[in-house]
């Protein structure tokens, strides 16, 4: 049983760091098999409540802590998260005069919390992971108040949006599952941790059949504007990134954390943006499309910027280099 659990473990890392891969992968073969893929729409607020809950059962009670013990980037990283992504959004929605519904589906994306896949990311870049997880954990537990209020405000001149309906979804597939995860970590750690490796690999596939589901229901719309979705989503996460790490700059963070704050900025929690879309606003359905291709960029972009900021932080701890890893 160990040694199956070991095997598992290795593929769960493996599908992790290759989320943006597997993503792309199911989303080439939902566009062609669309009756293989179509269903899994109607599932996607249980596809998302399982990977709360995943993520609930990965946070111990020590975690917050971190809250308290680095409040600064905690502040920071939050109050980034909850302004820099829903601004870009809506000037970018407002300068490319977006259609209504493409408009509505980048402003949720904006005003969602993190991603957990920020943490994967965070990790690969050689980042300060416990922050990410204490980043993500403080927007996802804020998120029930924070992401309908925003997109009232933001996305109000688009369409009619319904605070509580948004208030009530976010806490059905994020607060409800992330509490139950963490409640029965708190009741059962051991038997948790003996299982707790194959978490990431049930999320990658839950995240992939989410995306899947939704590039065949939208594949004749993917063709028609993809592009310039793409285009919207690839400048929101950059901007997202580079001024989550111009924030923590001006504050003088230091590097690993640096790298840590503009991952979590720049990195949202898409599926839940997805699940938004398709639960509070059937008659925009256009919306959806933002969140499913932000999942598959943010994992390519957030690779990417993963790569540059390890070997940035490995040549500053090179002999004879004169500067310091704690250096932003």
């Amino acid at each position: 049983m160990e040694k199956i659990l070991n095997k598992i473990a290795k593929i769960s890392s493996l599908a992790s760091r290759y989320i943006g891969i597997i993503i792309i992968a199911f989303s080439c073969v939902a566009f062609f098999w669309r009756d293989g893929f179509a269903w899994m729409t109607n599932y996607t607020s249980v596809f998302l409540g399982v990977i709360m809950f995943g993520m609930g059962l990965t946070i111990k009670m020590e975690d917050f802590r971190i809250v308290f013990s680095r409040p600064k980037e905690v502040v920071i990283g939050a109050v980034a998260q909850y302004t820099i992504m829903p601004v870009v959004a809506w000037i970018l929605c407002k300068v490319m005069n977006l259609p209504a519904d493409l408009a509505l589906g980048v402003i949720l994306v904006g005003c969602c919390p993190g991603g957990t896949a920020s943490n994967v990311i965070t990790y690969i870049a050689g980042g300060d992971v416990a922050l990410s997880v204490g980043m993500t954990i403080v927007s996802t537990l804020a998120a029930p108040l924070a992401t309908p209020f925003l997109v009232y405000v933001l996305a109000g001149a688009w369409v009619e949006v319904s605070f509580w309906a948004m208030v009530l979804s976010v806490i059905k597939v994020i607060l409800v599952p992330v509490l139950l995860g963490i409640i029965l970590r708190s009741l059962a750690g051991e038997h948790v941790d003996k299982v707790s490796d194959v978490m990431p690999l049930i999320s990658v596939i839950a995240i992939a059949m989410i995306i899947g589901g939704i590039v065949a229901v939208n594949a004749d719309k993917i063709l028609n504007c993809g592009v310039l979705v793409l285009g919207v989503v690839a400048i929101h996460n950059f901007c997202g990134m580079m001024l989550g790490l111009l924030a923590a700059k001006i504050f003088q963070v230091e590097y690993s954390r640096t790298t840590a704050i503009a991952i979590e900025v720049g990195m949202q929690n898409s599926g839940l943006a997805v699940s938004l879309a398709a639960a509070n606003f059937a008659a925009n359905p256009l919306a959806t499309l933002p969140g499913a291709i932000f999942s598959v960029w943010h994992n390519i972009a957030g690779s990417i910027f993963a790569g540059i900021r390890r070997a940035g932080a490995e040549r500053q701890t090179e002999p004879g280099s004169g500067k310091l890893a704690e250096e932003s």
